[in-house]
């Protein structure tokens, strides 16, 4: 069975919300090198609709590589109560309920499942017990204010660390998997 992997960026104090603000110093060669791993273990994206309106106007002209060519070709699903459609290439809406799409998608047969931003797309995932692995990138700055990964109110949820390391520019990037 497939997995659902996901990576966020995220501040000392939580934030996770745009990261193009406050860590562009910081991504160095040994991120680009995870990232690149990452995307070479998946050919799946999921998104939320806020990630999908954003990156679908960026994205298809975008010559930002490796991972223009990644997010452009490879099947996408948006999950939005509230989209009438989409028309990025390779992307399909899905209305259905989360987990009866996402158990669906993890039975076929292929690489992994990566989750592309989407921070209430992820906390749904969480919580539903259907993302398999979470990688946060720590960054060592302290932003003050934005939306943060986790909020107040959410149910007690147990990781256990199955890798971590140190960029260069300190970011530590640390792999969880839900217990």
């Amino acid at each position: 069975m497939r997995k659902v992997v996901s990576g966020m960026f995220v501040t000392l104090d939580g934030v996770a919300e745009a990261p193009d603000k406050w860590q562009g110093d910081l991504f160095d060669q040994d991120m680009m090198m995870a990232m690149g791993s990452a995307i070479a273990d998946q050919d799946t994206a999921l998104m939320g609709r806020v990630t999908y309106l954003e990156w679908q106007v960026y994205w298809p002209n975008s010559h930002d590589e490796p991972y223009a060519s990644f997010i452009n070709n490879i099947p996408k699903f948006v999950f939005s109560k509230t989209l009438d459609g989409v028309d990025w290439q390779n992307t399909t809406l899905v209305k259905s309920p989360l987990s009866e799409k996402v158990n669906e998608l993890k039975r076929l047969p292929g690489k992994d499942i990566g989750v592309q931003g989407s921070i209430i797309l992820q906390r749904s995932l969480i919580a539903a017990n259907l993302l398999d692995e979470l990688t946060l990138l720590i960054h060592p700055v302290v932003v003050g204010q934005g939306k943060r990964f986790f909020t107040d109110g959410v149910d007690l949820r147990r990781f256990k660390l199955i890798d971590c390391k140190t960029s260069g520019s300190g970011v530590v990037m640390a792999t969880y998997r839900l217990t």
